[in-house]
């Protein structure tokens, strides 16, 4: 605890006080929720993070103590402004690959394209372009061009990907888009404020939950530990 400019026990006290109202605000919409994705109660969420947060600070400051509260980070979306009762919806997904077996992706578009001889490899090759198997981006056109999206993510191991990062979005509109409106920008119009909800995926979730069970096993480790008395 620093003797720099600590808070004083009135000002730890009014973010207590703080904290308490919000925790009524929060209540009481939530209580009043109209529906899922109550704008309300998003609203009253943030206050009570934000208060619980200065909270948090200021006694840490002022008495050298933390609280139980885990405070959201800034990750999280912002609050839903979006229609209650949306009458059309989007989809956005995006998944990141690495080309970790370059050659097995190869000669899967090869394969592909000798099964299919009037396959569009996006080349000519009577033009100096390159085959199937011949030229990665040539492969990743062939291999994306033959099967869907949701395959691939579940077979990229055979077609010599690996899977990185994803996040599907589902964004609420008023109204659905004129045909061919976006597609000359389709990413352009993601409004976070519209996101009804949102499923991530990183090894990034994987890698804090194996340093969560490896704490617990240290935990359980000390607490099999047989403490032996000085002589024993």
């Amino acid at each position: 605890m620093s003797d720099a400019a600590q808070p004083s026990a009135a000002e730890v006290r009014a973010a207590a006080e703080a904290v308490k109202a919000a925790l009524d605000r929060h209540l009481d919409a939530v209580e009043r929720r109209s529906g899922e994705g109550d704008p309300a109660v998003y609203a009253a969420f943030n206050e009570l993070a934000a208060a619980a947060e200065v909270y948090d600070e200021l006694l840490y400051d002022a008495y050298d103590e933390v609280t139980p509260f885990e405070i959201p980070g800034d990750d999280r979306l912002p609050a839903y402004t979006g229609p209650e009762e949306p009458s059309a919806l989007s989809v956005l997904i995006r998944r990141d690959y690495v080309v970790a077996e370059p050659q097995r992706l190869l000669s899967q578009a090869q394969r592909i394209a000798d099964l299919d001889p009037d396959i569009d490899t996006g080349n000519d090759k009577q033009s100096g372009g390159a085959a199937a198997g011949e030229s990665v981006h040539t492969a990743l056109g062939v291999v994306f061009g033959e099967f869907e999206p949701d395959e691939i993510a579940s077979r990229h191991k055979e077609f010599g990907l690996e899977e990185g990062d994803s996040t599907l979005w589902v964004v609420a509109a008023e109204e659905p888009p004129e045909p061919g409106e976006w597609l000359s920008a389709p990413f352009d119009q993601a409004d976070p404020h519209m996101v009804v909800c949102r499923f991530d995926m990183s090894s990034v979730f994987d890698e804090e939950l194996e340093d969560d069970e490896e704490l617990e096993d240290e935990d359980e480790d000390e607490d099999d530990l047989e403490v032996l008395e000085p002589g024993s």
